[in-house]
């Protein structure tokens, strides 16, 4: 393969020195630490020039290293690299556009290069990493990769014209869903359009993953064939990559976003199904009841939390929480210093607190080790295969039946229906382009709450020419996710243990009840920060970001910083919507998700509150100065995204009826986010499993 071709500016060695120059004065040396060159961030820059960088060393790099050398011999008679550093300082803190741009572009690939460098190993040991005091793995830690079986995939040729049930999204849903129906003796074809990634493919890159998509996603989909497109509140249409925010893209692998989330293992609160009936339906919102209680729902909470793994307290939360059977399968994690001082903090304020349910191991189970404690949940796969998904608890499960069929690659095209209102099967397309029908008794869609929209509408038949299940005009609307709140705190002392997964202490208490607002959110501290969303996200606004003092700001920072936030339960709006793009095809020439909305005006004053809340917690438990996350007003579908086929007793308002079946259809179900008529006051994952495996078993019942 042949190698990239540099850029000017670092194939010519006299411009070459003048980055390097420059790198050393975004990252410097003289604090006993290494400077940008001393860490290879060259190297970095050399890797990424043709792909990631390619636009910035035309548009900005390039040019502006130029100017850069033509300036310092214009003022000072001697090329950049030979300068003092404080006459490099000074021509790289001028206020005209040009080197306020060229800084501003160094800072960003610099600092990439020094804390999150894709090139090299992530568990080798990093100078800036022991710097800021970040640990990837833990002393002691295992080998780091685990040896995790590999399923049994088919290829599309290879599966059967006919299956009792064809599932399509082998995701949280999907997963969950496949099992029920498989151990109960249903044939039963699992369709993914994402790939069985094991640890190594899923990587460990900093700078692409689900945690920090800066320049792509680790499970996909691939950056190009499949957009999606927004229409802004002006009409206007346009593109978005799967690695950008606006696409609000869920992990597209086996698993789904089981393979690389956090895992917090919350029950909805019984008042997350009654949100209208308790705080009334604010003005141009489309909030309402839930046609189920939490009631209705604590039995299948109960059997994924033990079928799935989790990890937990079964007496915390008791006065938000609802009434359980048992505990969990597992204890909770052992509180570290952070969840200890936190924990002290709110019990000063009269506030009650306890650790938040995982879905990881924390001790052996099922086959597998306890979580080894990493750096590195949230948005990768995790090394001792101790965080529990789908793709390694219930996925496995209905293969061992012998009567699920996996096919990852394969993306539905359509569902297809008979004149007389029943799913006769789904229209698949491979990756390689081979199309196929497959024919199926029952037909469940658990694609996620974007996906899952995208195919009842491109479904239309003549009976429903708005698309499956759409006679109400609902499908696709109300599309939520969360609305995420908090706060920092900067302590005098370090402060932050490095543990993972990270959280350890929650507050439930503003979950509901909140005077003035309507609903609320839960609180806990956050999973454990790369050191490049640390600098992104975490230091405070006015801190420096570049020279000896940005470095100092990391080093001290990232021990000395505590980040509190929650999700904030979102007041829907039915403006909020997918729809199909009048004008963008993926590769196969399909129309692609339009995606449009922003979040009602009441989420945003909730999720104000959070944050005061976050703010008064930290500045309980000792920080010497706090500050607010931003709040964003855009749509917030996200990992978390639900709503757009809510379930309900009358199919004049909804999609589904309460067992998630598809209304005017007998054999049609939706078993993922999409039937959340509510996102709830924390993560959705469970609710969605819950869900799932209620509908799967009322399937089998008809």
């Amino acid at each position: 393969m042949p190698v990239p071709e540099l850029p000017p500016a670092l194939a010519d060695p006299t411009l070459r020195a003048v980055v390097a120059a420059a790198a050393d004065r975004i990252v410097p040396a003289g604090d006993g630490w290494p400077s940008a060159t001393g860490e290879d961030v060259l190297g970095y820059l050399d890797r990424e020039a043709a792909s990631a960088h390619a636009g910035l060393w035309l548009d900005v790099l390039g040019p502006g290293i130029t100017w850069l050398e033509s300036e310092a011999r214009r003022v000072h008679g001697s090329g950049f690299a030979a300068l003092a550093p404080k006459d490099q300082d000074r021509l790289l803190s001028g206020d005209a556009p040009r080197p306020h741009a060229l800084r501003d572009a160094l800072v960003r690939v610099v600092t990439e290069g020094y804390y999150g460098d894709a090139g090299r190993d992530a568990d080798e040991g990093r100078l800036s990493w022991e710097m800021v005091g970040y640990r990837a793995r833990q002393p002691g830690a295992g080998p780091g990769s685990l040896p995790e079986p590999a399923p049994r995939v088919h290829a599309v040729h290879e599966l059967r014209e006919r299956y009792d049930v064809v599932v399509v999204g082998a995701g949280a849903g999907g997963g969950v869903a496949a099992a029920v129906l498989a151990e109960a003796g249903l044939a039963v074809a699992l369709l993914e359009r994402g790939e069985w990634l094991a640890f190594a493919d899923v990587g460990t890159d900093h700078l692409r993953n689900h945690r920090l998509a800066r320049y792509g996603c680790n499970t996909g989909p691939p950056p190009v064939g499949h957009p999606r497109s927004l229409l802004s509140t002006g009409g206007d249409e346009s593109v978005t990559a799967p690695h950008d925010a606006g696409y609000h893209n869920n992990a597209s692998t086996l698993g789904g976003g089981t393979r690389v989330y956090g895992g917090q293992a919350w029950r909805f609160f019984p008042d997350d199904f009654a949100m209208a009936t308790r705080y009334g339906i604010p003005a141009h919102s489309s909030l309402t009841d839930w046609p189920i209680s939490y009631d209705d729902l604590a039995p299948y909470y109960d059997r994924v939390e033990w079928a799935v793994g989790a990890a937990g307290d079964g007496a915390a939360h008791a006065s938000s929480q609802g009434a359980r059977l048992r505990g969990y399968p597992m204890p909770a994690f052992a509180p570290g210093a952070e969840a200890q001082l936190l924990s002290a903090a709110a019990g000063r304020l009269g506030w009650e607190v306890g650790p938040p349910p995982l879905l990881v191991n924390t001790v052996e189970h099922d086959g597998r080790p306890a979580c080894e404690r990493c750096g590195r949940c949230v948005g990768f796969a995790c090394p001792a295969d101790a965080k529990n998904g789908t793709h390694n608890t219930t996925i496995r499960r209905a293969l061992r039946t012998g009567c699920c069929d996996l096919a990852t690659g394969v993306l539905a095209e359509r569902v297809l229906c008979d004149a007389h209102g029943s799913a006769t099967g789904v229209a698949v397309v491979a990756a390689d382009g081979t199309r196929r029908t497959l024919r199926a008794g029952h037909v469940v869609l658990a694609a996620g709450a974007v996906e899952t929209a995208r195919l009842l509408l491109a479904s239309a038949t003549d009976g429903d020419p708005d698309g499956l299940g759409n006679r109400s005009g609902n499908v696709g609307r109300h599309l939520q996710g969360h609305c995420y709140a908090g706060a920092f705190g900067l302590f005098a002392e370090p402060v932050r243990d490095g543990l993972g997964p990270g959280p350890a202490v929650a507050a439930c208490g503003f979950a509901h009840g909140n005077p003035g607002v309507v609903g609320g959110g839960m609180l806990a501290n956050e999973f454990v920060p790369l050191p490049l969303s640390y600098l992104t996200s975490g230091l405070a606004p006015d801190a420096p970001r570049w020279g000896l003092a940005g470095k100092e700001a990391m080093r001290v920072g990232y021990r000395r910083t505590l980040h509190v936030m929650g999700p904030t339960e979102e007041v829907p709006v039915a403006s909020c919507r997918v729809r199909l793009s009048p004008t963008v095809r993926d590769r196969f020439g399909l129309p692609v998700a339009m995606l449009s909305g922003t979040i009602h005006p009441e989420t945003i004053r909730t999720a104000t509150l959070l944050g005061e809340r976050a703010e008064t917690w930290l500045g309980e438990a000792g920080a010497e100065r706090t500050w607010h996350t931003q709040i964003g007003t855009g749509l917030s579908a996200g990992q978390h995204q639900a709503g757009t086929a809510r379930m309900g007793d009358d199919p004049a308002t909804s999609v589904t009826g309460p067992d998630g079946r598809v209304h005017g259809y007998a054999n049609l179900w939706v078993a993922d986010s999409s039937v959340h008529v509510t996102n709830g006051a924390v993560n959705p994952v469970l609710t969605v499993m819950a869900l799932a495996w209620r509908c799967a078993e009322a399937l089998t019942r008809t």
